[in-house]
């Protein structure tokens, strides 16, 4: 998992990260942005666009936020709320569509 969001991405989801990316690989749930682990290309081009700093390299996430490198990947292999099956790897933000759920951990958060 290359590059991960963290909390402070929370209710903010400007999406510059989004126009950045050459990829399409980051997708949209309902209160957070999500990098796919499987379609990133690792090219950093997200992480200065994010104007609150949520964006970082999995290694690099500061120890407050490590929960999020975990739970980035669960939103893409685990069975999201209202949904048949986990997401996987689409192949681009686009061809889904806003998520519009997210994991639990980001649900229950204040």
């Amino acid at each position: 998992m290359p590059y991960v969001i963290a909390a402070p991405c929370i209710d903010v989801m400007d999406k510059s990260c989004v126009e950045e990316c050459p990829v399409d690989c980051i997708y949209e749930g309902e209160r957070k942005l999500y990098i796919n682990p499987k379609e990133c290309i690792d090219c950093g081009a997200c992480e200065p666009a994010c104007p609150v700093e949520a964006i970082s390299q999995d290694r690099r996430v500061a120890p407050e936020h490590t929960d999020f490198v975990e739970d980035n990947r669960r939103f893409f292999v685990e069975v999201l709320p209202g949904r048949d099956a986990p997401l996987g790897a689409p192949g681009g933000a686009n061809k889904t569509g806003r998520i519009g759920v997210d994991t639990s951990m980001v649900a229950g958060r204040p």
